[in-house]
């Protein structure tokens, strides 16, 4: 009985890898929009939880659920409810393999009523071959306190 539980967390470790190693977060962002005197470029590591503004960027504004998927699911397909406010693009630069750079294109809506939200298209094409899984997200307010520390006005313009 053991042995078959060991058998099935090796298996279950040996799938999931692959997919993980194909996540890759960014190496780069900037965001342009309302009030900005120019895009504001965001540093860092762009893996989740890595303490980085850019990785702060990607952990809080839903990047990896939006372009490669999760189960369970947080995005959104339809708009939700409420007032969106002023929207910002990011434009992330994306390395994959073989040296492949590509660019994905997120829209934020930092002072949205009553969270931050979060959308990218659905079918952003990156790698050549791949494909933004897209959505809708819920953000949280830390969103907004990472974009108002990277130079967006603290309050709604």
């Amino acid at each position: 009985m053991r042995r078959n539980l060991v058998a099935a967390a090796v298996l279950a470790g040996a799938l999931v890898l692959p997919s993980l190693a194909a996540a890759k977060g960014p190496e780069s962002a900037s965001i342009s929009g309302p009030r900005l005197d120019r895009s504001l470029a965001i540093q860092g590591q762009g893996e989740m939880g890595n303490g980085t503004p850019l990785g702060a960027l990607v952990d809080f504004g839903g990047y990896f659920s939006q372009m490669f998927g999760q189960m369970p699911d947080p995005t959104l397909k339809a708009q939700p409810k409420g007032v969106l406010g002023p929207r910002y693009k990011v434009v992330y630069v994306v390395p994959g393999p073989n040296r492949i750079q590509s660019r994905v294109v997120q829209l934020l809506y930092p002072y949205a009523k009553p969270v931050p939200l979060t959308y990218m298209k659905p079918g952003q094409r990156f790698w050549s071959t791949d494909r933004a899984h897209g959505g809708w997200y819920r953000a949280s307010i830390a969103l907004k306190r990472v974009l108002v520390r990277a130079g967006l006005p603290a309050a709604t313009p």
